[in-house]
């Protein structure tokens, strides 16, 4: 029985270690709701990366190790490591990974990238956060690093979800950045949280797409509409939210960046939600 089958502590000690590899212990687990949960293991001393990157991670196993992409969803200064993840029935990782418990190992490779990271956007007035579902871990990381608030005049974290409860991440986490020792201050001045919901009646509801072309996303937060004279933009989560925001943005003059070649909007195209 290997170790993904067993019901007991998941010990790396017991299979080979892969190259380039660190074993992680868990330090918490907190389950949102039957589709979400946060977990957050230990740091390796040398492991170092930039806010908004995503790494691989797995579980010990017998043959050929199973890693998938997972944003880092702590800021790059944070002693721990956090993620974000959803559940999913018969997922090859996920349908392990939901089961860990404080004690157990993961496996984390020793290398973080991406795309959205603030390297890859030019300087402007406001940063924008859109994201959908999960797409929220790696702005979770960002809306705590105190370069965000260095940069940008104002921060803004939109969260789209069908449900109420899966806006709960989001909710704790804006309301632990702006109590942080670090950036609370900035964040209390700087920070928007825009979230929405897509089923389930809330405050309020919409596509956040059809919320920034109906104008309705600008007048809830007190912004002009996006603009690429003053805004940069982040974009997380499916793949329909992504595709149509792409075609929005083009539309009104916004040019997309990279690490290589910094520009108006970014997308992480390593993994949707």
């Amino acid at each position: 029985m290997s170790a993904l089958e067993s019901a007991q502590p998941l010990n790396s000690d017991e299979f080979p270690l892969p190259k380039a590899t660190f074993a992680e212990k868990v330090i918490s687990v907190e389950h949102y709701t039957d589709r979400l949960f946060k977990f957050r293991i230990t740091r390796p001393a040398s492991f170092r990366f930039r806010s908004g990157e995503f790494v691989m991670i797995g579980l010990p196993s017998e043959g050929k190790p199973l890693f998938r992409a997972y944003s880092i969803a702590s800021p790059s200064w944070d002693e721990e490591i956090e993620f974000f993840s959803i559940k999913v029935p018969g997922g090859p990782l996920t349908e392990h990974l939901q089961k860990i418990q404080p004690g157990d190992t993961i496996w984390m490779r020793q290398k973080s990238t991406g795309t959205l990271v603030m390297d890859a956007l030019t300087p402007a007035k406001n940063l924008y956060m859109i994201s959908t579902g999960t797409g929220i871990a790696p702005f979770a990381s960002v809306m705590r690093d105190p370069e965000a608030y260095e940069n940008y005049d104002k921060v803004i974290v939109t969260h789209t979800t069908r449900d109420v409860a899966e806006l709960k991440y989001g909710y704790d986490t804006v309301a632990l950045t702006k109590e942080d020792l670090l950036v609370g201050e900035e964040a209390t001045e700087k920070l928007i949280h825009f979230a929405t919901t897509t089923r389930e009646e809330s405050d309020q509801m919409g596509r956040i797409t059809n919320l920034i072309e109906d104008g309705t996303l600008a007048k809830s937060i007190g912004l002009p509409d996006l603009n690429p004279e003053t805004d940069r933009v982040m974009i997380c989560g499916s793949m329909a939210m992504i595709n149509d925001l792409k075609v929005i943005l083009e539309a009104r003059g916004f040019e997309e960046g990279a690490n290589s070649k910094p520009a108006d909007f970014v997308i992480e195209r390593a993994f949707v939600d």
